[in-house]
């Protein structure tokens, strides 16, 4: 079962829980069967029914998250340089989704390189809720 694994790192990034967690993108499965969360010290605590064609698991913390990339057949990730450089060490797809609201957006120059470099797509959360429900 082809599986996205959803990262926030150690920070609070409730705005992409709450948009990959909306009703609207728990029914665009687009192929894959299992949604797996890493909420960090967000005060959103995901809905885990999930949908009838996506299944839902959620986590704060690991001592690694090298598992769960492992198991991933796409990544969407907050855009933390240890999170973004680990994801793309094991050679899986990424989506970097900008925190516009953590430390004056420190991480935007980060992202924005590595997608020019041609390492991952880029995108803040009113664009992810696009590409994830193809309303581009």
């Amino acid at each position: 079962m082809k599986s996205v694994f959803v990262t926030v790192g150690t920070t609070s990034f409730d705005d992409l829980i709450a948009t990959v967690c909306s009703p609207a993108a728990l029914e665009v499965s687009r192929g894959y069967g299992k949604l797996v969360l890493q909420v960090g010290r967000g005060a959103l605590e995901p809905a885990l029914s999930g949908s009838s064609a996506l299944a839902v698991e959620a986590f704060r913390f690991k001592d690694s998250l090298a598992e769960d990339l492992w198991r991933a057949d796409l990544v969407i990730s907050h855009a933390g340089a240890g999170s973004c450089l680990e994801t793309l060490e094991k050679g899986k797809p990424l989506i970097v989704v900008t925190n516009e609201k953590l430390m004056n957006n420190h991480q935007l120059e980060l992202a924005k390189q590595l997608n020019r470099d041609g390492h991952v797509l880029c995108c803040n959360c009113s664009a992810l809720r696009y590409l994830i429900q193809g309303d581009y």
